[in-house]
C-alpha cells in the first residue's frame, strides 16, 4: 500500500527495509522448519488467526500478537497521505511489539535457548524490532510535531 498511499520518502524507505528484513526472516524460518521435517505452512483449515493466541478483533478470531485487526487494515487501505503515514507507523509499531512478545515467549520456553541457530535468530529479531520501533516512534513524533506547527 505504501507506493499508492503516501509520498513520504522516509515511510517508503522504512517500508522497503521492513519488507527486506521480514523476507529474510521468513526464509530463515522456512529453512529451519524444513531442516527439522516440520510443516512450513499451516493446514488449510488453520490460519494464524485461528491457531495462535493474542488479541481479539471484532469478529472474535484470535490473532498472533501484534497483528492488525481487519478494522485496522481497512482503515489503512482507505487512508492516504499523512493519515496513512500515521496509521502505518502505529500499526507497524504494534506489529513489531507482537514480534517482541513472541521472542519473549520463545525464550521463556524451557530448552528454547539450546538451539544456537534459533537463539541467534531470535536475538537478532529482538534487537532489529526494537531498533525499528525506535525509528518508527521517532518518525511518528516528527509527524505529530509538524501537524502542531
Amino acid at each position: 500500500m505504501i507506493e499508492s498511499h503516501t509520498q513520504n520518502k522516509e515511510i517508503k524507505t522504512l517500508g522497503a527495509r521492513i519488507s527486506a528484513s521480514q523476507s529474510d526472516e521468513i526464509r530463515f524460518m522456512k529453512r529451519w522448519l524444513n531442516f527439522r521435517g516440520e510443516p512450513v505452512s499451516m493446514p488449510m483449515n488453520e490460519t494464524p488467526a485461528t491457531h495462535m493466541h493474542g488479541v481479539h478483533n471484532s469478529s472474535e478470531k484470535m490473532l498472533m500478537p501484534g497483528m492488525l485487526t481487519l478494522e485496522q487494515m481497512d482503515a489503512l487501505r482507505r487512508a492516504k497521505g499523512k493519515e496513512f503515514d500515521r496509521l502505518f507507523l502505529t500499526g507497524m509499531i504494534q506489529h513489531h511489539h507482537g514480534a517482541l512478545v513472541m521472542v519473549k515467549e520463545l525464550f521463556d520456553t524451557a530448552g528454547a535457548g539450546q538451539d544456537a541457530e534459533l537463539f541467534n535468530f531470535a536475538s537478532d529479531v529482538d534487537s532489529g524490532q526494537r531498533a525499528e520501533i525506535r525509528r518508527m516512534e521517532n518518525l511518528l513524533a516528527e509527524e505529530i510535531k509538524k501537524e502542531r506547527g
